[in-house]
């Protein structure tokens, strides 16, 4: 049997995906291109700001991934999930309540981190504002991924389309001011956020409610399985964040320059790794569907069709990123200095999508497989044991400085992915004895 039909599925599950994880990534596309026209100062607050806020959101967010694998591996059973709406809409709104009191608590603790006094301000203005938009956050995430496990992709990720034009208009008139609406700033930004997210959630929840046969059911069983199963997919999303956003953080301390660079090479490698994250969103659907049916013959094709998609992909990618820096650099700031220091960065960056591509489909699989805790245990050895400590010698000993991390954060996704590799490798095996290898592809 060959591979085709099985790219196809996941292609028609993933496009959609794709469309509506490439808008959600240009919302803060248009952040940072209207912060950076505002003010570099402006576009370092904002920076520092999201570094420290992803952090904390990606708890919440990663722990309601696991909507997604829970549901399909349902459907799988023959079972009828769509009675765990409302306990996934009510799992949501407490976790925005617990997100939102974690985001408060950081406010007081930006004095700490050393930054100048304008700037720590302009921080923390967008960090209060910014709790408050939790629950819509999350509200769209959840309801996102329960609608994904029905394979219902279409009209959410529309949704996120119009939130990037939507975004954009209110991020321009909040932020510079018209008529009798004042110049906001960053405080413009994160009101235009706060917005666009309870948009996007309330638009989620009433489609949902249209589109689904959906019934008041209760079961704790339920929220225990999204705390096991998404726990370690939040501490794996989270470890990965504060790695990379301890490099804004830590550089941002040394000059706001560097935490604006880092932002934009984030921001490059964020457009890119949509795609092969929309495909390892498709693939856990369909790697959860069939092993809730045990049919482990279309598990192993599902995962290698998916792994052969995103690494096609991020090789385009890696090849269009090296042959024009200057440019894309250039989209989101006309600063001389800020152009040459992210410049360099982008060649290691191209490096580091390949491997990147290779994780988050492989993070999908073990998603798709109720399978997270090798995904957590490889980010923090990754990233935590080797990369961190080895980005801060290179950076500040050998006078590297964000150069010196990059370098590091490029070995740890190699390291990543062949540890979940060796992990998948010995599933194979498993799977094999069950259904034989022979007519793979």
């Amino acid at each position: 049997m060959q591979l085709k039909r099985y790219i196809k599925e996941i292609v028609e599950i993933s496009a959609p995906i794709i469309m509506g994880n490439l808008g959600f990534i240009f919302i803060g596309v248009g952040d940072v291109v209207v912060a950076g026209r505002h003010s570099t100062q402006t576009l370092a607050s904002v920076s520092i700001a999201t570094a420290i806020l992803n952090c904390i959101m990606m708890i919440g967010i990663g722990i309601l991934s696991a909507v997604a694998p829970i549901i399909s591996n349902m459907r799988g059973e023959g079972k009828s999930p769509e009675k765990y709406f409302y306990p996934t809409v009510k799992f949501a709104f407490i976790m925005s309540l617990f997100i939102s009191f974690l985001i408060f608590l950081s406010v007081p603790l930006i004095d700490c981190l050393g930054y100048e006094k304008e700037l720590a301000n302009l921080v923390k203005t967008y960090s209060i504002i910014t709790a408050f938009s939790t629950f819509g956050v999350l509200l769209h995430s959840s309801i996102k991924d329960f609608l994904q496990s029905f394979e219902i992709v279409l009209f959410p990720n529309i949704l996120t389309v119009f939130a990037v034009f939507f975004n954009l208009a209110l991020n321009i008139l909040f932020v510079f001011g018209y008529g009798i609406i004042p110049e906001m700033g960053v405080a413009g930004l994160a009101l235009a956020s706060l917005v666009t997210r309870y948009v996007m959630g309330l638009g989620l929840y009433f489609y949902a409610l249209y589109r689904l046969s959906i019934k008041m059911h209760s079961d704790h069983s339920y929220y225990k399985n999204l705390l096991i199963i998404g726990t370690p997919i939040a501490f794996s999303i989270l470890i990965e964040f504060v790695a990379f956003n301890f490099v804004t953080i830590i550089m941002g301390r040394v000059s706001g320059l560097y935490a604006a660079a880092q932002n934009i090479v984030c921001t490059l490698t964020t457009i890119s790794f949509m795609v092969p994250l929309a495909i390892a969103n498709g693939v856990s659907v369909k790697v959860g569907y069939s092993n809730g049916a045990k049919n482990y013959l279309d598990v192993r094709r599902f995962a290698l069709s998916g792994i052969l998609m995103s690494e096609l992909f991020m090789l385009c990618s890696a090849l269009i990123v090296v042959s024009c820096p200057n440019f894309l650099i250039g989209l989101f700031t006309a600063d001389s200095e800020l152009i040459k220091v992210t410049v360099p960065i982008v060649y290691v960056l191209a490096l580091f999508q390949l491997f990147d591509g290779l994780q988050v489909t492989l993070a999908g699989i073990f998603k798709g497989l109720k399978d997270t805790n090798i995904v957590m245990i490889a980010n923090f050895i990754s990233y935590w044991l080797i990369s961190i400590p080895l980005g801060t010698v290179l950076a500040f000993k050998y006078q590297k400085n964000i150069m010196g991390y990059w370098y590091a954060l490029c070995l740890a996704a190699i390291i990543l992915c062949t540890i979940m590799l060796t992990k998948l490798l010995y599933k194979y095996k498993q799977w094999q004895k069950i259904a034989p290898a022979k007519n793979i592809v």
